[in-house]
C-alpha cells in the first residue's frame, strides 16, 4: 500500500472539513494525517490529507472529493517536486543534571527548547516526517510526558500554478 499526500483547496466555511472527512470514511480510506489552514486568501482553505491505500480507491475518493460543492481543487502532492513538513512539541522530564546533554541533541535536529521547568523542557521541531521519527528515536529512553505531531503539510515547489 502506497502513502499519498492530497492536498484540497477548498471554500472557508463551516462544515467543509466534515464532509471530506465522512466520505473518506464512507469508502473506508483512511485518514493518517490531516492538517488545515486559511491561504494567502482568506476565503480558501487548504486541507492536506495523508493516507494509504489502494490507487484505484484512492482515485474514487479524489473524484468523489472533487464533486464537493465548496472544493475548488484536489491534487496529489509529487514527493520529489513538493516541501513538506511536519511541526512536533514534545514535553520530557529532564532533571537538571541532563540538561546540558539534552541541549545538545536538540541542537543536533535544530530543535528549539521552547519551554524549561524545574523538571520538564518542551522542545519544537519542525522538518521532514523521517526527521522527527529519527529525533523520537533518539528520545526514546527519555520520559516523555506528553507530544504533539501535526502531521503533513506541504505545497509544490516553483511557480506552477497559483492556489490559494
Amino acid at each position: 500500500m502506497e502513502k499519498y499526500v492530497l492536498s484540497i483547496m477548498a471554500d472557508n466555511r463551516a462544515n467543509v472539513l466534515a464532509r471530506i472527512a465522512a466520505l473518506f470514511a464512507r469508502r473506508r480510506f483512511n485518514i493518517d494525517a490531516i492538517t488545515a489552514s486559511e491561504t494567502s486568501n482568506p476565503a480558501i482553505t487548504r486541507i492536506t490529507i495523508v493516507t494509504h491505500g489502494d490507487e484505484d480507491i484512492l482515485n474514487q475518493v479524489i473524484g468523489q472529493t472533487e464533486k464537493l460543492q465548496d472544493v475548488r481543487e484536489v491534487f496529489v502532492l509529487d514527493r520529489g517536486n513538493s516541501v513538506m513538513r511536519e511541526l512536533l512539541l514534545i514535553k520530557i522530564t529532564v532533571p537538571a543534571n541532563c540538561r546540558s546533554e539534552m541541549k545538545d541533541i536538540a541542537d543536533i535536529y535544530k530543535a528549539k527548547i521552547v519551554d524549561l521547568s524545574v523538571d520538564s523542557m518542551i522542545l519544537e521541531l519542525t522538518g521532514k516526517s523521517e526527521k522527527i521519527d529519527g529525533f523520537l528515536k533518539v528520545l526514546a529512553p527519555y520520559e516523555i510526558v506528553e507530544m504533539c505531531r501535526t502531521g503533513i503539510t506541504g505545497m509544490e515547489r516553483g511557480m506552477g500554478k497559483k492556489r490559494g
